[in-house]
């Protein structure tokens, strides 16, 4: 898949040359967010400025809350209540999306269907319990592609009611892409047609945790991580390879899996998606080894280097096995009983597209162009600027259900369902052999995925690809839960 040469940042450019050596700063924790039994946590969605990439180069002018990139990391404990009041004070409406967490309908963050766009200078508070233990993050529905692009989302972690044993450190690193100028600026042209209807905005500058840093991620040999990963970038997928370690995966978009290794050694992270490791530092005192990012082919490039210090914590890691987490309170879909519903995913560059419903209207492939609309899910596509307020489906509260999901495309596509968490059962009709709860599955081209849930939570809930520029330009759906 190629990924279009674009206007370079000099050395720091990933298409001209390849990153530099970087180190993975901390997020920054919400300053009220650890409070038991939870509590208030105000955020503003605000200009700002961060240091993306670096000396010697200017800062860049960013979107954030609190104006930082990523936002504050929040931390709360399982069954605690969580109060967010989010102020706007962005040139645009704006609201908050708490991406793989099963909230109650109102508090989704979808502007004009679970709530109303919060206007600049407007202030909305959202409270909900955390009821499931694991990684997500939070980010707008409003305008994402311009909003997640310009810096706009943070991490949110909900950790176990009994910390899980021998973990020695729990690291969060959120990853994105920059679509960044010779001065360090960001690009304009969100939106753009030709992108929209192949990869998305892919950028020629990759960060962790908010900016291109230095020096090396440091690590004590011995040590034993827990290292959540967070994929906040508008299209690009991450596949990586830690040179001379051997990555155990515990969850998968917060939900807990049996440990088990990456398929071929890489884990694959896809926009909107998470996956948590348990790492252990095996090298010596003074050693580094690259993390590599090799998901595009031929555009391979080193993402950061771990680099031990030169006290080790302990002459070995744990030697205990690693735990499998407690599962989280996700109701078990009857797979007998389960009502099967097929979704087709359609359109795109290199896929011929005679037209498709849009607000209930036929619309000829000329007419969708001239729209900015590409991308279909079962022939209809949800109209820029809006969304969908005619369902794919209908679904029966507490009812079983299997989503036989196929990607006639030519491009991969993250599926994400808001509100619940699905089982994927079956990848191009094969058994899985985990059987993982996500919320978003990746789906690559001309492929297929069957997802299985309980719709136990009621209300309208979007359904979309959530590679942004996609889902702008027209794969998105809505699911109705009555």
């Amino acid at each position: 898949m190629p990924i279009p040469r674009l206007p370079a940042l000099g050395r720091r450019s990933l298409i001209l040359g390849g990153a530099a050596a970087l180190a993975a700063p901390a997020v920054a924790r919400a300053a009220d967010s650890s409070a038991p039994g939870g509590s208030t946590i105000r955020l503003v969605a605000r200009p700002g400025r961060a240091a993306l990439a670096g000396p010697p180069h200017p800062e860049t002018a960013v979107w954030g809350y609190d104006g930082r990139v990523p936002g504050p990391e929040i931390r709360v404990r399982q069954g605690d209540r969580l109060r967010v009041v989010l102020e706007n004070r962005l040139p645009q409406e704006t609201t908050i999306h708490w991406h793989g967490l099963r909230v109650p309908n109102a508090m989704d963050g979808v502007p004009h269907l679970t709530q109303p766009p919060i206007a600049p200078g407007g202030i909305f508070a959202y409270e909900f319990e955390a009821t499931d233990a694991g990684t997500y993050w939070y980010h707008p529905h409003v305008r994402s592609l311009e909003q997640v692009g310009r810096g706009l989302y943070g991490p949110l972690v909900v950790e176990e009611r009994e910390p899980p044993p021998t973990i020695d450190r729990d690291v969060t690193w959120v990853l994105d892409d920059w679509r960044l100028l010779e001065d360090a600026q960001i690009a304009g042209g969100f939106g753009n047609a030709m992108e929209a209807g192949m990869t998305g905005r892919i950028g020629n500058t990759v960060t962790v945790n908010g900016r291109v840093p230095e020096g090396g991620f440091a690590v004590r040999s011995g040590e034993r991580l827990r290292l959540r990963l967070v994929n906040a970038a508008n299209a690009r997928i991450f596949g990586l390879v830690f040179e001379g370690h051997e990555p155990v995966v515990v969850a998968l978009d917060g939900q807990p899996v049996a440990p088990h290794a990456p398929e071929d050694g890489r884990v694959v992270v896809g926009p909107g998606m998470r996956v948590d490791l348990v790492l252990d530092m095996t090298g010596q005192p003074g050693a580094r080894a690259r993390v590599l990012d090799t998901y595009y082919a031929r555009l391979e490039y080193k993402l950061l280097e771990i680099a031990y210090g030169a006290e080790p914590l302990r002459d070995r890691p744990p030697t205990a096995p690693i735990a499998t987490l407690p599962a989280n309170p996700v109701p078990e879909p009857d797979l007998a009983r389960a009502e099967r519903h097929a979704v087709v995913l359609g359109g795109g560059m290199m896929n011929h597209l005679e037209g498709a419903l849009v607000d209930g209207r036929w619309l000829d492939a000329r007419e969708m162009m001239r729209r900015d609309l590409t991308w279909t899910v079962n022939g209809t596509a949800a109209a820029p600027g809006g969304h969908v307020h005619d369902p794919l489906v209908v679904l029966r509260r507490n009812a079983s259900y299997l989503l036989a999901i196929r990607n006639e495309t030519a491009w991969p596509h993250p599926m994400h369902l808001h509100g619940h968490s699905f089982r994927v059962v079956a990848r191009n009709g094969v058994p899985t052999r985990h059987r993982e709860w996500q919320d978003t599955v990746l789906i690559p081209r001309r492929e297929s995925a069957e997802i299985a849930f309980v719709a136990d939570n009621p209300g309208d809930w979007m359904f979309h690809c959530h590679v942004l520029e996609h889902q702008a330009a027209g794969m998105m759906g809505l699911v109705r839960v009555a």
